[in-house]
């Protein structure tokens, strides 16, 4: 099993420091909406409404992205992503076009901070 990847939006990720900075990752996914989703959004935008055809291509494109960019920090030997962010266009116009989601963090080394090797009942009192 491979060791855990922190992931966090926060520039820092408490109990750990960063050692090294490997580096800005990122993840790009560019989807269009398959043809029964373009119907059934159609559809949906008649009567309003969630549209729950885009959101499920939506949620799909992010977790593509988000996968890319984790295996590029991997690649880069981070065990760390901060600062993560999410960001998305339209790359055509019209209904059925195409949307950008870009994922992108800094990729980094962290270690626990250091811990009293020795808890206090060991060093000959309990705290009290």
């Amino acid at each position: 099993m491979d060791p855990p990847l922190f992931v966090t939006t926060t520039f820092t990720i408490e109990g750990y420091r960063i050692c090294a900075y490997k580096g800005l990752v990122r993840g790009i996914v560019v989807r269009s909406p398959t043809l029964v989703q373009g119907l059934l959004g159609s559809l949906k935008q008649l009567v309003g409404g969630r549209i729950g055809a885009y959101t499920e291509m939506c949620e799909q494109t992010r977790e593509a992205a988000y996968n890319q960019m984790v295996e590029h920090a991997l690649l880069l030997g981070a065990n760390a992503i901060v600062g993560t962010r999410y960001d998305g266009s339209d790359v055509t116009s019209g209904s059925g076009g195409a949307t950008e989601v870009l994922c992108y963090g800094t990729a980094v080394v962290v270690e626990p901070l250091e811990q009293d090797p020795e808890p206090p009942a060991r060093r000959g009192y309990l705290p009290g």
